[in-house]
């Protein structure tokens, strides 16, 4: 949620600034709503205070046994107003809590403005592009023919988008989880969780995924305060929420493997065949909170820690700076990391990696003590794939795939998968 004390001070700063991101800022709405704001809550402080004076008077006229019915007939006609009036002020205050929510984040000085996924910036590639002696498959084909991807089951079971994996493909994505997982905690330092998959309205409110996304997400019927969760962002994210950390805490490093479950409304054309665009799908999350004058250099940090997970297994990627037009709703900034994939002749993201600043922890409350001052302030928080699991595995059987329809395991991933290939 944006700083209120921000909006008030410069709407007009902060409209120009959600204007780049394609955002109208109405503020004729929240002129109303905020005078609104400002004259209900004055007249019931102004009300407050005349209760406190007259309740005085009534005081002072029992004490010295005179008549005090007047000036309690006047109290409770204040008390009557005053309840009205507060009335009428939670309800302002309502309105004024759906307005901000429905605010994006403020963007970074340094995104590249645009209005498009056209319009990202290209900071940096690694890897070298394979050419190919042969006519490469599709993850679709090489899995069908190596009987290891089975979409006919995966919507027999469930339905369109549903995937089932059999044997050493199934190995291949439980081999790249431990191999993230340790990479994370053994070299980077990030501490293992393990969430419920099963999230609230809190939760999905305090990462940004409610109310604007609600229909992308999976609600559990019957359970009003119930959704599955469409990334770990959002139970990892709510670990710091209503809590205060110390400084010396920080930064705070959590990853955590979970299924994922999204519905992915408006999908269409290639990425709903095969493993592409599943509506479950697991990931490897990466997410940190930090002080915010941090957080700019922890962005970069996340970003090279998912990056060396591609680097180990040998998958040429590139990695952008989200234009102004295409750039989340909770985010300041985002890198998106792309892998290749050969069959669609172009790199597709594989992890996103974003600074929400002190977004998210203003709604989710989450704050930390800073011993010079002795005050708590917001966090930042950050977090970013490291890697998002089935485009992983789609890309290394894509980019290793041989003439003879066999799959060369990366040399980083042998002792983990226990072979070096996976043939038919």
């Amino acid at each position: 949620m944006l700083d209120l004390k921000r909006l008030k001070k410069d709407p007009k700063l902060v409209a120009d600034n959600l204007k780049k991101r394609g955002f109208k800022l109405d503020l004729d709405v929240w002129d109303k709503l905020e005078a609104s704001r400002k004259s209900l809550q004055s007249d019931t402080e102004n009300m407050q205070a005349e209760l406190n004076e007259v309740s005085k008077d009534i005081g002072i006229h029992k004490k010295e046994g005179s008549d005090s019915s007047k000036l309690e007939k006047k109290a409770s006609e204040i008390t009557t107003k005053i309840k009205s009036q507060s009335k009428d002020l939670a309800s302002i205050l309502e309105d004024l809590e759906a307005f901000l929510s429905s605010i994006p984040n403020l963007i970074d000085d340094d995104v590249p403005k645009g209005k498009d996924e056209e319009d990202n910036l290209e900071l940096r590639t690694s890897g070298d592009i394979r050419k190919f002696d042969f006519t490469p498959e599709d993850h679709l084909e090489l899995g069908s023919n190596l009987g290891g991807i089975d979409m006919e089951s995966g919507a027999k079971i469930t339905g369109a988008r549903f995937a089932v994996l059999n044997g050493d493909l199934a190995r291949l994505q439980r081999s790249l989880i431990n191999f993230m997982i340790d990479i994370h905690t053994k070299e980077h330092n990030y501490e293992e969780v393990y969430v419920p998959y099963i999230v609230n309205t809190e939760s999905l409110y305090g990462t940004g995924q409610l109310p604007k996304f609600e229909e992308d997400l999976f609600k559990l019927e019957g359970k009003e305060n119930f959704y599955l969760t469409s990334t770990a962002e959002v139970p990892v994210t709510n670990l710091f929420r209503d809590k205060i950390l110390d400084s010396k805490d920080l930064p705070r490093k959590f990853v955590c493997h979970t299924p994922c479950f999204r519905s992915e409304a408006g999908s269409y054309g290639l990425d709903t065949k095969g493993i592409m665009r599943l509506h479950q799908f697991e990931k490897v999350e990466l997410v940190q909170a930090v002080e915010d004058k941090d957080s700019d250099n922890a962005l970069e940090e996340l970003t090279g820690h998912a990056e060396e997970i591609l680097k180990r297994l040998e998958l040429p990627y590139r990695v952008v700076s989200l234009c102004s037009g295409d750039i989340g709703f909770s985010a300041a900034k985002t890198y998106d990391i792309e892998v290749w994939i050969p069959s669609q002749d172009k790199y597709r993201e594989i992890s996103s990696c974003s600074n929400f600043h002190e977004f998210q922890a203003r709604r989710m409350k989450a704050r930390w003590k800073n011993p010079s001052t002795n005050k708590t302030e917001l966090l930042s928080t950050l977090n970013g794939s490291g890697l998002a699991l089935s485009r992983t595995v789609l890309a290394i059987m894509e980019n290793f795939q041989q003439k003879d329809g066999s799959i060369t395991i990366p040399e980083a991933l042998r002792d983990y998968f226990g072979s070096k290939e996976i043939s038919a």
